[in-house]
């Protein structure tokens, strides 16, 4: 091209055209490739593009209550025309069962009111108000249906639960990165679609520019991976998985849509539900239906595979798995022969918190392992990303002295050092995800 490229941004999923609009903002000429033909439509079109605030990690807390306030605002932030059509943010709260198994949710309580962040605590009498169709007995741990005990009730019954208002889901997850590309490309950002990168190019031990499958060749001092579930195949061609403690992989993942109960609209009425004692969450779906995921319970297998471009998309028996799982909690649910719903990839990191880093590469950067869990942090994971970019451009050395991100909502900063390449595994997450 003539002119010449600050940063190739590998990926126009949320997070890439996210990163790509926050460097543009900074003046950056960038340019995004993807071998798709249209911002969002690889695995942020799959997302569930759920909104929460509650995280087991006070970082992870802090980011995505910071994060919440961008979709609140989304055409502010977007500087977007008043006549640009927008993906919406539908504010229904989020609704998470306490359980052994969360801890009874004393961290994310003590979380929240750290951060001044908004929460109810619910007895069981509140949850059956606000959903009348819920059975509040006990049936974990979580099984499979052939499995001994399933569906019946183990001891007592939900003690309760914590209520996050400001949770939510945005209703088209790809429109909001065509949102973010479009606004990117306001502030001058360039676009290269339907082209894959075949090769990471390097020149005197410092990245140098991709090769594309078209057989074009674009040069660049930075070049950045937000590439989803083909991270860890653009890593490996970088050459820069040497000094990571933390891998990505591609996870496969069904996700159910069933019509709600006869008599009740969980459309209108409906709200997000994490229930760790039936391994399910959901969230209202288009058309009075219910989205059913999967919290990934030990029981049941992970389905990695070896090629994200090549993977069983047919739904399997996984997806009555999750209904029948479902419909312990909601007796009244019927479970149609018709299945419904996504197959899609996550991108999914050892520990399932994210890579935002620089690599070993002088100028190759990652922001990985998001997918199922960082949809709802894309405008301050793309804030992120630039400013680590430009800290490190600037001479910084990360590694040794991480970047402090300021949070401009929530007045405080955060260290990005806690989404190192390089950290021990985090045992404090809590290895799943709200797809």
């Amino acid at each position: 091209m003539a002119q010449s490229i600050d940063a190739i941004i590998i990926g126009t999923g949320v997070i890439g055209a996210a990163t790509a609009y926050e460097l543009s903002r900074l003046g950056w000429k960038t340019l995004s490739v993807d071998r798709n033909t249209q911002a969002g439509h690889g695995s942020t079109s799959g997302s569930c593009a759920i909104i929460r605030m509650h995280y087991s990690t006070l970082d992870g807390t802090a980011l995505a209550y910071e994060g919440y306030h961008y979709w609140r605002d989304w055409r502010d932030y977007l500087e977007a025309p008043a006549d640009a059509p927008l993906a919406q943010f539908r504010e229904t709260g989020c609704l998470v069962m306490k359980s052994e198994a969360n801890g009874y949710l004393e961290r994310h309580i003590a979380h929240s009111q750290a951060l001044n962040c908004p929460f109810e605590e619910w007895d069981p009498a509140e949850i059956r108000r606000r959903l009348p169709i819920y059975d509040l007995r006990r049936f974990g741990p979580a099984k499979r249906p052939d499995e001994d005990g399933f569906g019946e009730p183990t001891d007592g019954e939900i003690d309760g639960a914590v209520f996050w208002p400001n949770g939510g889901y945005v209703t088209d997850p790809a429109l909001s990165a065509q949102n973010l590309a479009e606004a990117a490309r306001r502030k001058g950002a360039a676009f290269r679609m339907g082209v894959a990168v075949t090769e990471i190019l390097s020149e005197a031990g410092r990245v140098s520019g991709v090769r594309l499958s078209n057989g074009d060749t674009l040069h660049a001092p930075v070049v950045v991976n937000v590439g989803g579930p083909a991270s860890a195949r653009l890593n490996e061609m970088a050459g820069v998985t040497g000094d990571m403690t933390i891998e990505t992989r591609p996870l496969r993942q069904e996700v159910v849509h069933v019509p709600a109960p006869e008599g009740f609209d969980f459309e209108a009425d409906g709200m997000i539900v994490s229930d760790s004692d039936i391994a399910c969450y959901c969230r209202p779906e288009h058309g009075n239906h219910i989205l059913i995921g999967s919290e990934d319970p030990a029981c049941d297998p992970h389905v990695w595979v070896e090629d994200d471009t090549d993977y069983d998309r047919n739904f399997t028996e996984q997806w009555q798995i999750q209904a029948m799982r479902y419909g312990q909690r909601v007796p009244s649910l019927g479970i149609p022969n018709r299945t419904a719903g996504v197959v899609d990839l996550y991108d999914a990191s050892t520990d399932w918190i994210p890579i935002y880093d620089k690599s070993s590469l002088p100028g190759f950067y990652m922001a990985c392992g998001t997918s199922g869990n960082q949809y709802k942090n894309a405008p301050i994971a793309g804030k992120m990303m630039a400013a680590l970019i430009a800290y490190c451009e600037g001479g910084a050395d990360h590694d040794t002295e991480p970047l402090q991100l300021e949070l401009p909502y929530l007045k405080r900063s955060i260290d990005v050092g806690f989404y190192s390449r390089k950290r021990p595994i985090n045992q404090e997450s809590s290895f799943s995800v709200l797809g």
